[in-house]
């Protein structure tokens, strides 16, 4: 590796939602964050999620849809994103359950997976993936 080469840190994960204030207090109450932050504008907010950012933002923004395109979204329900969220908790099975109670949409409930990680997918209110899982024990 060159000298001064550079060290990437892994910063935010940005979910484009329809409406943000109502998108972080799902994630909230579905899965255990705190909102850190929702900017007066409420076209940006935060989770309280350790060393990477959860944040939202509208799907269609004239400061960023010129620039690199309009966010696209699936085009049939069944279809899923490019791009999945994966939340580790304890009991996998109390998650996943909190989770569906609060708006979540079941998609397949936890299952222990060959490779050693429980893991359970549901759709959050703007139809993104979140996989519900454990940390993979070897």
């Amino acid at each position: 590796m060159a000298s001064g080469a550079v060290s990437p840190a892994f910063a935010y994960t940005i979910v484009y939602v329809r409406d943000v204030e109502k998108s972080a207090a799902f994630y909230a109450a579905a899965f255990g964050y705190t909102v850190r932050r929702l900017d007066q504008s409420h076209r940006w907010a935060e989770l309280e999620s350790g060393a990477t950012t959860i944040a939202f933002t509208p799907l269609h923004q004239r400061e960023t849809d010129g620039l690199s395109g309009e966010v696209q979204l699936p085009d049939a329900a069944a279809a899923r994103g490019p791009v999945e969220v994966c939340f580790v908790y304890a009991d996998v099975d109390a998650a996943y359950r909190r989770a569906v109670e609060h708006g979540a949409v079941p998609v397949s409930a936890p299952e222990q997976k060959p490779w050693g990680q429980k893991s359970g997918f549901v759709r959050d209110i703007d139809g993104n993936i979140v996989r519900i899982g454990s940390h993979v024990r070897e």
